[in-house]
């Protein structure tokens, strides 16, 4: 019996999205997974100091102030290339708003090839050496990109697991500005 390659294909494809969809649901308050430590809103945002690609270190706190995008990610994270793009022209957008983006590098690679990867990429925010300690004080950092958004008070309002539309991410980074739906994006 001869089979029928695109059919073939679109069950793969159903499939596969009934997993990331399962998959993301149970990664959310509410999604089965009971775990406690999914409700961080409202929560202070864990603060850390570490060192930036151009060798200062950079502390949280010294954000205070702004609305803060935090995103861990990785050189080798196909989502999170993706995003990236969007980080740039979000960066510029609602920067002068008082939103910052910050980037934590969960890579095992070397400090030069992520510095590489971020200038091909044209970031415009700045990008922090992760460790395994700062992932843990929030909650672990077992997916990525893993982006919490971060209010003018330091303490956090969302959080968002794997990749997501452009529009999750200028929702929750009005929350953060702390100015609901009036905020306007300046270009």
């Amino acid at each position: 019996m001869k089979r029928n390659p695109a059919a073939l294909f679109f069950v793969a494809a159903i499939v596969a999205a009934m997993l990331f969809v399962g998959f993301h649901a149970a990664r959310r308050p509410g999604g089965g997974a009971g775990d406690d430590s999914l409700d961080v809103a409202g929560k202070p945002a864990p603060d850390f100091t570490l060192e930036s690609l151009d060798g200062k270190n950079i502390q949280l706190s010294g954000y205070k102030g702004q609305a803060v995008l935090l995103n861990f990610w990785a050189t080798w994270c196909g989502p999170c290339k993706i995003e990236m793009p969007w980080f740039v022209e979000l960066q510029k957008e609602y920067g002068p708003q008082g939103l910052q983006i910050v980037g934590v590098a969960m890579d095992d690679t070397s400090k030069d090839d992520i510095a590489k990867f971020v200038k091909e990429m044209g970031v415009n925010y700045p990008i922090l050496l992760g460790k395994e300690a700062v992932g843990e004080q929030y909650g672990g950092v077992n997916v990525l990109p893993t982006t919490f958004f971060i209010d003018r008070e330091g303490k956090i309002v969302a959080r968002e697991f794997g990749l997501q539309s452009r529009s999750v991410f200028v929702e929750n980074i009005k929350k953060s500005l702390g100015q609901g739906g009036a905020v306007q994006a300046q270009k």
